[in-house]
């Protein structure tokens, strides 16, 4: 089993559905990777085309099981009176991206378009999203091999 750091840029949106009646959405995105959730600032007033620019960081334990290894991104829109409203989701499967960093000390999933879509997998406007995985060595492994730090007792 393998450890390391996901690292996800958000970048923005495009065309995305509004769902104000009134002026223009306030968006923000949930990003969760397994039982790990994070939650982008919120773009007010950018409307249907917001800009985040973020990055989040996830912590990954790969066991070999590909299925496991989705982000979801979930696009909201922030209202103040009400509950905020679903706009659309991306699902990102970044298993490959996770294998090929255990492999070669880093792999990388240049930031590209996904397709938000809702519920009934309806097109709903593009996400830009760049992933990088790091695997992680464990500092643990160093007192278990020995080494200089055995070595010298004063």
């Amino acid at each position: 089993m393998g450890k390391g750091i996901l690292e996800v840029k958000l970048v923005d949106a495009k065309g995305l559905l509004n769902t104000e009646a009134i002026g223009k959405m306030d968006p923000y995105v949930v990003i969760q990777y397994r039982n790990q959730e994070k939650t982008s600032s919120v773009a007010r007033g950018q409307g249907t085309n917001p800009t985040w620019n973020e990055t989040f960081k996830f912590l990954v334990q790969y066991s070999g099981d590909n299925s496991q290894h989705k982000l979801i991104l979930r696009i909201m829109d922030q209202d103040t009176f009400t509950a905020d409203d679903f706009v659309g989701q991306a699902t990102i499967n970044v298993a490959d991206v996770i294998l090929l960093g255990m492999e070669n000390g880093k792999g990388e999933l240049h930031t590209c378009k996904h397709r938000v879509v809702l519920a009934d997998q309806t097109y709903c406007g593009e996400i830009r999203v760049g992933v990088t995985f790091t695997p992680k060595v464990d500092e643990d492994t160093s007192e278990e091999l020995g080494g200089w730090r055995d070595s010298f007792h004063y």
